[in-house]
């Protein structure tokens, strides 16, 4: 009798471990998807306002300026429901104007062209690096949230099903050259 009460003690014992070690491991996970995501913001901002400062330095041709600057000014203000699509619209405003190795080439001869053009590419090249993390992240998250366990045992708590971020990232091929 007490044998078979200390084998099932062991086994809820050890149950309970695999529950805890399982959900600690989903809230790491929902961590690193809240980290993820913060990256991934800074650098979709940090991409617009290197282009809306191009845009309004006098360096493009006007109607490449505006282009790009409404794209933008538009990628920054949108809401979070419209952010991927503004974030596209962005990435092909981006080829539009930097898809000539010229107009790169106009921007770095302008006075402090170089290092716009510089800091430029280097946000279109970080901005697909962060959403790859993101998306991994993610992925990772919701195969662990599919597993049977999970789910029965309620181990996500209230946590929203992590969504990934689909948007264009192609750079502009000028600017991935230079880059």
């Amino acid at each position: 009798m007490i044998e078979t009460l200390v084998y099932v003690a062991v086994g809820l014992f050890a149950i309970g471990l695999y529950l805890s070690w399982t959900a600690g491991r989903l809230d790491r996970l929902h961590a690193r998807i809240d980290a993820a995501r913060a990256a991934l913001d800074a650098q979709l901002v940090r991409r617009a306002s290197v282009a809306q400062e191009l845009a309004t330095s006098g360096v493009l041709d006007p109607a490449a300026s505006i282009v790009l600057y409404e794209a933008a000014h538009a990628a920054r203000q949108a809401e979070e429901e419209q952010r991927e699509v503004a974030e596209s619209e962005l990435s092909q405003a981006l080829r539009a104007v930097f898809g000539e190795t010229e107009q790169v080439e106009e921007v770095r001869e302008a006075p402090g062209g170089e290092e716009a053009a510089g800091e430029l590419a280097a946000a279109v090249r970080r901005v697909p690096m962060a959403r790859r993390f993101h998306n991994d992240a993610v992925r990772a998250a919701r195969a662990l949230r599919r597993h049977r366990t999970v789910r029965w045992f309620r181990l996500a708590g209230h946590a929203p099903f992590p969504l990934a971020f689909e948007m264009d990232d192609e750079p502009p091929v000028a600017l991935a050259d230079r880059g």
